[in-house]
């Protein structure tokens, strides 16, 4: 049999799904092929959406009309906003999610989008005519004509798991790999190569002894993933908990070291330096005693735990035998040991920013194939390639994310721009606009240039509005507002702040750090009644205009400073240089620029071993 599509889209997890939905959201005749409709949007490891920067990501997606911010707040059993003790730049929102109920909220979403079918079976080999991939073909010996094909198949590509010495070919546990894609792939000049990750045991709840354990509580404000108007909690809210290795716990990890996969030659491949094993964790750091581990709930109802803090490849009896060693586990029963995986990856410079190949054309790569690693990273490459599939059927410019617009757009520039040499996962640290890149204001920064592409819908944009002009009006007052010293100076004594010499302007006391449009607002009669005019999502909109008030001066700096980069952005210098033949450059700049084929001057500065130097020169030879 033979099927049309505008766009396929090979494998539904969490970037499988958000292309596909993108792509038919806007208008694109999709399909979704998976290898198993019972786990669509699987959270192979943690069954947490969000954390520090991921969290960001997260209201990206949904700010462009995505759902994983929506299908998280469905589906969450605990809420946290992580870094509230520093500024609002590393402001982070992190979920603790029913694993199952987010499979089928998933799927429930994508059974019901028009224009998206949903085929279950294993792709075997992509149809490449003339440079262009045309289609695949499945090991149902189906063959799919396609216009533009998104693979996003995660760590199934020849996967392959490891317990101690036990291997078990697969691409999660229980699951079988993918078999031939990756060759089909490769010989057409497609770079790829192997990567590691793991997960911790699963623990039954029954057998823990919770009173050694100290508790961790998540919250229950208004703060969640998605800008939608979702409502209140739908699931029960549970606990955490958080406990400690020990010496005893570390002297059983060491003696399993020989028949550790990634000690003893086993695994080849490179793994996550920063979400590492358990036993990379005691080689790396041999003086340390302890270290925490976080027991979360997999799920409203069952009983299955999950121990962050303890992945690992080591044999069964090893973790089973050293957990025992902490109070709280001494009578541990688990479902299944912690296990690594090996996978196959392609290398991300071949990519073009809008995620296709540059060198098979219609063909987009998202996800960990691209060599990343979490659920929120795979998501928003997957919206990105979506969209950009959809266009290329239908015509338009490519849609891309600049670096001080979206982590989106600073995650997909180091990939196709520095590459992978370990999977990447996102932090604030790698984003050099963080100020103008918040978790408050990803709508403000999104909302409308996918209104304008199609994607986000007139409910989203009439909201986004309304929450502009309330959040301004609040801001105006402020500014406007003025303020008599002896009038407010016992309120502000009562605040715990120095008392006026002279009246001011509202705005220059909220600048106050002990001073937040809610105190002041009980002691300022006229502000109360301006704020009690915000109807809805007040709590959301005073929090954006407090956040826009207070560091207004930081944001300022920050744009002005990516206003200036992005001269250099302006510069487009793809193929007006043969790199080869300008001596002027260092042999190492002559070879990356020739890898990498950057498609302005920016992005030439951000590769990996070209000098300021080099940049002057290219700017010399554009003036010429």
């Amino acid at each position: 049999m033979d099927f049309k599509y505008d766009v396929i889209v090979i494998g539904a997890g969490h970037a499988g799904c958000e292309a596909a939905a993108a792509a038919a959201n806007l208008g694109s005749k999709t399909c979704l092929i998976t290898m198993d409709m019972n786990k669509i949007g699987q959270m192979s490891c943690n069954p947490a959406v969000g954390g520090i920067a991921k969290g960001q990501i997260v209201r990206e997606i949904d700010a462009l009309g995505g759902y994983m911010g929506l299908v998280t707040d469905s589906t969450a059993i605990q809420f946290r906003m992580l870094n509230r003790s520093k500024g609002p730049a590393m402001w982070s929102p992190r979920a603790q999610c029913d694993r199952n109920k987010f499979i089928w909220t998933w799927r429930e979403i994508l059974e019901n989008i028009p224009n998206l079918h949903i085929w279950q079976d294993t792709v075997r080999e992509l149809i490449i005519e003339n440079g262009e991939v045309t289609g695949l073909t499945t090991l149902l010996d189906v063959t799919f004509h396609a216009k533009t094909v998104i693979l996003t198949a995660g760590t199934f590509l020849n996967g392959l798991m490891h317990v101690g010495r036990t291997k078990l070919a697969g691409g999660r546990m229980a699951e079988p790999a993918s078999y031939l894609l990756t060759e089909s792939i490769a010989r057409h000049g497609i770079n790829f190569g192997r990567m590691k990750t793991g997960t911790p045991v699963r623990i039954d709840g029954r057998s823990v002894h919770y009173e050694y354990m100290d508790t961790q509580d998540g919250e229950n404000d208004f703060h969640k993933f998605s800008f939608m108007n979702t409502g209140k909690r739908h699931l029960k809210q549970l606990q955490c908990w958080t406990c400690f290795t020990n010496e005893e716990v570390h002297r059983i990890l060491r003696e399993g070291l020989p028949d550790s996969p990634l000690f003893n030659g086993q695994i080849q491949s490179i793994g996550p330096r920063y979400c590492p094993s358990i036993e990379t964790k005691i080689v790396t750091f041999p003086d340390k005693e302890q270290h925490q581990l976080f027991l979360e709930p997999e799920g409203e109802t069952t009983q299955e735990l999950y121990l962050n803090g303890f992945s690992s490849s080591l044999p069964m009896d090893i973790q089973i035998n050293a957990l025992k060693k902490i109070p709280a586990f001494k009578d541990l029963v688990i479902y299944r040991p912690g296990y690594a995986i090996e996978y196959d990856y392609f290398d991300p410079t071949q990519l073009k920013h809008s995620l296709e190949s540059k060198i098979i054309k219609n063909l987009f790569f998202a996800g960990q194939v691209n060599g990343t690693t979490g659920y929120e990273e795979a998501g928003g490459q997957g919206i990105i390639a979506g969209i950009n599939a959809h266009i290329n059927c239908h015509g338009g410019e490519p849609f891309v994310l600049e670096r001080d617009e979206a982590y989106i757009g600073v995650l997909i520039d180091d990939l196709v721009t520095k590459g992978v040499d370990e999977p990447y996962r996102m932090f604030t640290s790698r984003a050099e606009y963080r100020i103008l890149l918040r978790q408050d204001d990803a709508d403000m920064r999104l909302t409308e240039r996918s209104y304008q592409l199609g994607l986000a819908k007139t409910d989203r944009y009439e909201l986004l509005k309304k929450k502009r002009e309330a959040v301004n009006r609040i801001i105006e007052f402020t500014k406007n507002y003025s303020i008599k010293a002896s009038l407010i100076n016992p309120s502000l004594e009562v605040l715990g702040t120095t008392p006026l010499r002279h009246g001011c302007k509202l705005v220059d006391i909220i600048n106050r750090p002990q001073i937040t449009i809610e105190n002041i607002s009980e002691h300022v009669t006229a502000f109360k009644q301006e704020l009690d005019k915000v109807t809805e999502r007040k709590e959301e909109i005073i929090e954006a205009a407090e956040v826009l008030i207070k560091y207004q001066g930081y944001i300022d700096r920050e744009r002005m400073i990516a206003d200036k980069i992005h001269r250099l952005e302006a510069i487009r210098i793809k193929g007006k240089f043969d790199y080869n033949s300008l001596n002027s450059l260092s042999t190492e700049a002559r070879q990356k620029l020739i890898k990498i084929d950057p498609e302005t001057l920016a992005q030439a500065s951000r590769i990996p071993g070209i000098s300021p130097s080099d940049i002057n020169v290219l700017l010399v030879l554009l003036g010429r």
